[in-house]
């Protein structure tokens, strides 16, 4: 009851704040675990990404800066979220997000770790990848435009909606990790899925991605 709660709220606030142009939203997967990774531009995505996916079988992730709040923890008990450090390497939260995903739960990131500074993609981390590759589940790729906190934060003062579009992209899975160069393998990981984030979303926000090759190939249908 309280994430539905939560979600009613959070999707009154969206059309207040908000125009959202939902993609493809048919290609998540109506059951069973998957991994949803999107760029991170701004603030408002949290928002959408509770009020909007078709699905209410969530693992919630909060950053560890959060626990320090006695409303923020209490929120998260309510709708069994789990505290992440984005900073180190989180063991615990990693077993657990593993678990879950093993019990058809969705599992929605941002590979980048943070908000862009430069509202364009930057380097992702491992820790998507290392899961997708350990949990056997389809990523499914989604860019978001039109979030940045500096726009959002325009048009309020000015009284007016964002624009958002939302574009979901094919599901697809990454091979499990091989014994040897698993650091290797999991930088190649990374990057194809930042390249197919890259392929949803205009080129002036494809940041560092904008010229990789595997991220050509995927435009041009390879």
């Amino acid at each position: 009851m309280t994430f539905r709660l939560i979600q009613w709220f959070l999707r009154l606030i969206t059309r207040v704040v908000a125009n959202v142009e939902l993609r493809n939203l048919d290609r998540i997967p109506a059951q069973g675990g998957c991994i949803i990774a999107s760029n991170h531009l701004g603030r408002l995505e949290v928002i959408l990404v509770y009020s909007m996916l078709p699905r209410n079988d969530l693992i919630m992730i909060a950053a560890e800066k959060y626990a320090k709040y006695g409303f923020f923890r209490w929120l998260a008990r309510q709708v069994d979220a789990v505290f992440v450090d984005r900073f180190n390497a989180d063991l615990r939260t990693v077993r657990e997000v593993l678990k879950r995903l093993k019990q058809g739960m969705v599992f929605v990131v941002a590979p980048e770790g943070t908000r862009s500074k430069t509202e364009a993609l930057q380097p992702g981390r491992p820790g998507a990848a290392y899961i997708a590759a350990k949990a056997g589940v389809p990523v499914v790729p989604v860019g978001v435009i039109g979030t940045e906190d500096r726009v959002v934060k325009n048009n309020l003062k000015r009284l007016r909606r964002s624009k958002v579009v939302v574009q979901v992209g094919e599901p697809f899975s990454l091979p499990p990790l091989p014994s040897e160069n698993r650091d290797g393998a999991l930088a190649t990981y990374t990057d194809e899925i930042m390249c197919r984030i890259a392929a949803l979303i205009p080129e002036k926000y494809r940041g560092v991605y904008a010229s990789h090759p595997r991220l050509q190939q995927i435009l041009s249908g390879v």
